[in-house]
């Protein structure tokens, strides 16, 4: 099973600290949230009396195959956001993540381990939900969602690097899928035949936002990719959605993939890998409150057909996603994070029983966009 290293000494942070220009003396490092894939720390510097935090993360290049295109990404990506912010002359404190960088003015320090690692501001007084708590937090979180899209339309240079090749390539998931029972490496394959039907029943429907774009209906865009409800850091005392945080997935995409994770996310009252599934399910006043939020702010640049489609996105995410649970559990869970030994599955018939949810409200949300 793959997870995280075993934790870090103080020193072995201290050490790596080192190589930022932090300036003050280190304190401490404790771990931090709750990330599938990377080793995240709040780490604590005392600068002449005062106290700062920052954030250091482990980037898992298990997952991540190219750290440095990671990074480059990153970079140019937070270097635009606060470009974009200051040109509208708003504040700047809480709005996009701040790359640290190195005394020789890289972004990331590469440990003796040859681990690569970066370091933010630490962003006060705000945090994220693993599950959303209002229609309000719903609309202001997707709001900043879009808005993240709509400022990075006009990224100049090259195309943004793909650092997870094919990621929401539903019907290769797909595929990945039917090889994991067919190889049946750890002999888990026969007690998941409901599952694995319920992914081929929807099969075709895999398809269809490939085939849009693929006829120019729906353009490539720069996206999120992981907008699951706690990417996106709330202000404690506003409630708004100020700053989208891990960013390792940023790269070219279809912005319907960044809503359907919204809706797969934020719609359900219960945690992806809660066991009892009479507790999930699609709330149908959260979809609107996603879908009023993200076209307040992404509305103007989107197509006839993305926004046709957004009912649709959420529906197919939540399908892929929980066919990722699936594949990783059939494989002997050798991806995502684990503190059981089904949990991969549970999260799995998680995400399967709110495709339920979405598919029987699916008329009802698309009616929302007459008036939309």
């Amino acid at each position: 099973m793959m997870s995280s290293l075993p934790s870090r000494s103080q020193e072995e942070i201290r050490e790596i600290c080192a190589g930022f220009a932090i300036y003050g003396d280190f304190l401490v490092a404790v771990p931090f949230g709750s990330g599938h894939i990377n080793d995240t720390y709040q780490v604590t510097y005392d600068q002449g009396g005062v106290r700062l935090h920052y954030t250091l993360q482990r980037i898992n290049h298990s997952v991540f195959k190219k750290p440095e295109q990671v990074m480059e990404n990153i970079d140019r990506v937070t270097a635009h956001l606060l470009n974009k912010i200051r040109s509208r002359g708003e504040e700047t404190r809480k709005r996009t993540l701040r790359l640290l960088r190195t005394f020789s003015n890289r972004p990331f320090v590469q440990d003796k381990r040859g681990d690569y690692w970066r370091a933010y501001v630490f962003v006060e007084n705000a945090r994220s939900y693993d599950v959303l708590e209002s229609p309000k937090q719903a609309y202001l979180a997707a709001r900043a969602f879009g808005e993240f899209q709509c400022d990075l339309v006009d990224l100049p240079g090259k195309r943004l690097h793909e650092t997870i090749p094919d990621f929401h390539h539903t019907p290769k998931r797909v595929d990945a899928l039917l090889e994991a029972v067919a190889e049946d490496r750890v002999g888990r394959a026969a007690g998941v035949r409901r599952e694995v039907d319920f992914v081929m029943k929807r099969r075709d429907e895999t398809e269809l936002l490939l085939k849009l774009h693929a006829q120019g209906a729906i353009p490539e865009r720069i996206t999120h990719n992981d907008t699951k409800s706690n990417n996106i850091l709330i202000d404690d005392l506003t409630g708004e959605g100020v700053c989208v945080i891990d960013l390792d997935t940023v790269m070219p995409g279809l912005s319907l993939y960044d809503f359907g994770d919204m809706v797969r996310g934020g719609t359900s009252p219960a945690e992806e890998d809660e066991v009892n599934l009479d507790k999930v399910g699609m709330r149908f006043e959260m979809f609107e409150a996603l879908l009023r939020g993200f076209l307040s702010s992404a509305g103007e640049f989107l197509t006839e057909a993305e926004r046709e489609n957004l009912p649709f996105s959420g529906k197919l995410i939540t399908l892929e996603t929980g066919i990722r649970f699936l594949t990783d559990y059939i494989n002997g869970d050798v991806y995502f994070k684990t503190r059981r030994p089904n949990h991969n599955l549970e999260r799995c018939r998680n995400q399967f029983r709110l495709v339920e949810s979405i598919e029987r409200q699916m008329d009802r949300m698309s009616s929302l966009l007459l008036d939309a």
